[in-house]
Formats: C-alpha cells, sequence, structure tokens
C-alpha cells in the first residue's frame, strides 16, 4: 500500500478554517456593537492565538502529565517511532510516555519538526508489538496530514466563546451601568451560538481527520488488522478505567486515538472521533483492497 495525499482532509481543512474565521469576525463585530472594545478583543484573540500555536504542545502534554523520554530509557518504542517516521518521510517527533490507566497515545506540535509523539505506559503494557506499532502510526499520520495546527489553533474560537459564557456574570458584576444588562445576556446568547457552531465544525473536522489517520496508518504499515485489534482492545478496556481516572484526561480527547468518556460530561454529545464500528469498517475495506478483492 502506498502513501497518498488526503484531499479530502485538505479541503475540509481549508473549508473549516475558513467557516470559523467568518464565525469569528461576525462574533467579534458584534460584542463590538455592543460596547466591547475591538482593539482589546483584537488584541486578546491574537494573544490567545499565539499561545496555542507556540505552546499548545507544551500545554497538552503539561494538562496530561507526559513526560518526555530519551531513548536509554525507551529504546524500543524509539526505534519503533523513529522507523515509522522515515517510512512517512517525516524528521523523528520527540518522544513522550504519560503514566495513566488510560491505555491511549497522541501527537501534538505545530509542525513535524516541532512534533511530539506519546503513548501511555498501560498501551505499552496492553498491546502486542504489531498492535503498537498501528497505533503509533495513526499518530505519525497526524503530523503527515499536518492536521494538529489546524484543529488546535480553530478550537481557540470556540474557548473564547466558553470563556465568555462562564464570566459573563463577572464580567457584569465590573459594570456599573444597569442599562447594560440586556447586553450582557445578548453577549452572553451570542456566545452560546458561537459556541456550539464552532464546536461542531471542530468536531466533524476532528472525526475526518481519525478516519485520514486511520489510512495513514495502513498504508505505513501494511498491516489494517493490526490497528483493527488495537482499538478494538482499546476501546474494550475504556470501560474498565475508573470514570475518575478518565475524567482526568478528558481535556485532551480530541488527541487520543480513542476518546476517554467518563460518561459524566456533555462531551460525549460532540463527539471528537467517529464510532469504533465506522472505523473498523473503513480499515477492512482497506483490508479487502490490500488482498485484491
Amino acid at each position: 500500500m502506498k502513501w497518498t495525499r488526503d484531499l479530502g482532509l485538505t479541503m475540509r481543512m481549508l473549508l473549516t478554517s475558513f467557516l470559523l474565521l467568518i464565525v469569528y469576525l461576525i462574533f467579534l463585530g458584534i460584542l463590538a456593537a455592543l460596547g466591547f472594545s475591538f482593539g482589546f478583543l483584537l488584541f486578546a484573540a491574537a494573544a490567545m492565538a499565539f499561545i496555542q500555536y507556540f505552546f499548545s504542545d507544551k500545554l497538552v502534554l503539561w494538562s496530561t502529565g507526559t513526560r518526555i523520554v530519551g531513548e536509554d530509557e525507551y529504546p524500543e518504542l524509539h526505534r519503533m517511532i523513529e522507523r515509522l517516521a522515515a517510512r512517512a518521510d517525516l524528521p523523528k517527533p520527540t518522544v513522550g510516555v504519560m503514566p495513566s490507566p488510560v491505555p491511549n497515545a497522541f501527537a501534538t506540535g505545530r509542525s513535524p519538526r516541532h512534533a511530539v509523539v506519546a503513548v501511555t505506559d498501560s498501551i505499552m503494557r496492553m498491546l502486542t508489538p504489531e498492535e503498537l506499532e498501528a497505533v503509533i502510526a495513526h499518530e505519525i499520520s497526524h503530523v503527515k496530514n499536518r492536521d494538529m495546527l489546524t484543529l488546535t489553533m480553530a478550537s481557540f474560537i470556540s474557548m473564547l466563546a466558553f470563556l465568555i459564557m462562564r464570566n459573563w456574570i463577572f464580567i457584569g458584576l465590573f459594570n456599573n451601568r444597569d442599562n447594560n444588562m440586556g447586553a450582557l445576556i445578548l453577549v452572553y446568547i451570542v456566545s452560546i451560538i458561537v459556541w456550539v457552531v464552532s464546536t461542531l465544525l471542530t468536531r466533524a473536522l476532528s472525526r475526518y481527520r481519525e478516519f485520514a489517520a486511520d489510512r495513514g496508518s495502513a498504508y505505513l504499515t501494511d498491516n489494517p488488522r493490526a490497528l483493527i485489534s488495537a482499538l478494538q482492545k482499546i476501546s474494550g478496556r475504556m470501560d474498565y478505567v475508573p470514570a475518575e481516572k478518565k475524567q482526568e484526561v478528558e481535556g485532551a480527547n480530541a488527541f487520543f486515538i480513542i476518546p476517554a468518556l467518563s460518561g459524566n460530561t456533555l462531551m460525549e454529545l460532540f463527539s471528537t472521533h467517529p464510532s469504533l464500528e465506522k472505523r473498523v469498517a473503513a480499515l477492512e475495506d482497506l483490508e479487502a483492497q490490500r488482498r485484491g478483492y
């Protein structure tokens, strides 16, 4: 099997970015019309975009407790990542290990030269070498597709709307003009709409990029069956991980190969991943093509 550029993913990334830009400009325009300083809004948005662009990988590593590890600590893991990166014609990513009973893996970073590929210590114990290689190839595919940065940058619009939603009461407390309460309520309603729209757009992109990374794994390993087995094992194990442990890492679900859902949040309504059944069916189609029938 040969790696081919996923034009569908490229077009979806461009379309999602364009639609989110429109939503973002409308949001800023409404806030400015309601009396918020347009200059301050632009400055705040630019600052958030700057932080996400240059520090998104560090924020993900920090929030998940992932530790960068050397080749002397995990030589097999390093060799596996180096071999797959070479197949994908990429520089070797930085290698991280996340201590967690949640079996998972993720990739982050603003570019292939600043990429990090990380796995949890539990997934290394649970999967066979072939299955682990398929999972890592999935993450390498995210690096190859350059979809990590698009998803990270797109998410800051929904994050900005969410912050306004959460703190609008405090904004009102510092505003002594009672006649502005109606405007603040309108800001709250607009923030909800923007958060829902931007979240749905980024989640739709996230679901497609998982299909693309699954295909990339099949191309890099020439073994779709290994990824099917790995996905089924990871998904099955999730049912036995304590809810509080899954809740600890839910914030990074968009980056994981399988989301860790505790069942206690609204995140399940805005799924970041396609269903396991659809992913397995797509991989089985690739396996059939590989075998020539």
